[in-house]
């Protein structure tokens, strides 16, 4: 099978070194479908060429082709089996049409939890969507969504071998969907260290919370990449998830990236039916479930429940768990096999 997969405007790079949903999505598929054995062509000019020495990139997108040229004629011929694009492309009808031409297959997942499909944009055959969750699988119901744990990679973040690690960490982007703070006060209750890892993208929040944020047992890392990433989670003893009681999670990349590191989760959240749900179990992590009405301190308490749970799971379990689940060609064979 040839595959194509899909760039498309962005402020990260392809693949990103350390943060970016769509980006690392694309290119775990990317990988895990060369690693399945298919061909596979990086379209789009936002690659980094560098790739070119291992990887075929043609530097095209679909929306800027006219009808009838030459480069339309040329992508027709190269005869692509499936297409894997950002969740937005099946939407756009210049891209639309250029895939028309191509008598392929196109899959995509869902990395936002408010975009807006175009009524037929999905047939669940040959046009289909993915949802990390029932949560999002329920909000996309009208596409005929199926339901599957999204695997994202990113450049220089291979997983060493599994260790028991000693402080906490949590990773993501520092803002008010996130809560990071509760993840501070979860790991001040229980008397622990907690490493915080990631871009600050609301300083607002962060001056809100500033006095747990900025405790003695919290230590600020900021944005990390490749290796410095990845051991930052493989060295924690849990990793500590959480986000807002109106924040929807479509398909958080830490669950992925934790489990492949050893590291068990502990992840707050407030109704069932949610990412974590979907990406844990009993020897991977532990999740508690706060009701949206209660403080944050009671969420706190019941998050630092969690992760004395989650710091007594076996490390070395929770990695042959997370390399299966987190397969990224486990995760293209699903998503390259039409159902029936």
């Amino acid at each position: 099978m040839l595959v194509g997969v899909c760039d498309f405007p962005g402020s990260y790079a392809f693949p990103p070194a350390g943060y970016g949903g769509i980006e690392r999505w694309l290119w775990a598929v990317a990988v895990g479908a060369r690693a399945a054995g298919a061909d596979v062509h990086l379209l789009g000019p936002g690659w980094l060429t560098d790739l070119e020495h291992d990887w075929v990139r043609k530097p095209v997108r679909l929306e800027d082709l006219a009808p009838g040229t030459l480069a339309e004629r040329e992508l027709r011929d190269s005869r692509y089996g499936l297409l894997v694009v950002g969740h937005e492309y099946p939407s756009l009808p210049a891209w639309t049409r250029t895939w028309g031409q191509l008598d392929c297959d196109v899959a995509t997942f869902q990395h936002s939890p408010v975009f807006q499909h175009s009524p037929a944009a999905f047939d669940g055959r040959r046009s289909r969507l993915y949802c990390y969750s029932p949560e999002m699988t329920e909000r996309y119901a009208e596409h005929q969504p199926i339901p599957e744990l999204a695997v994202h990679l990113g450049l220089d973040e291979k997983e060493p071998p599994a260790v028991a690690g000693t402080d906490l960490v949590w990773l993501g982007r520092i803002d008010e969907d996130k809560a990071p703070h509760i993840a501070a006060r979860a790991a001040q209750i229980l008397g622990r260290r907690i490493r915080i890892v990631g871009p600050v993208f609301d300083e607002t929040y962060v001056r809100r919370h500033e006095r747990l944020l900025t405790a003695d047992h919290v230590k600020w890392v900021g944005e990390l990449g490749g290796p410095a990433k990845t051991a930052a989670i493989a060295e924690a003893s849990a990793f500590v998830y959480t986000y807002a009681r109106s924040y929807v999670e479509a398909g958080a990349a830490v669950f992925g990236e934790s489990l492949r590191a050893g590291t068990p989760m502990a992840a707050l959240t407030w109704r069932d039916g949610t990412c974590a749900q979907a990406a844990l179990c009993d020897e991977t992590g532990a999740v508690a479930v706060a009701d949206p009405e209660e403080d944050d301190e009671t969420a706190a308490q019941k998050l630092a429940g969690a992760i004395e749970q989650a710091e007594g799971l076996n490390h070395r379990r929770v990695q042959a768990v997370g390399m299966q689940r987190f397969n990224p060609v486990r995760h293209f064979q699903a998503m390259a096999t039409r159902p029936c």
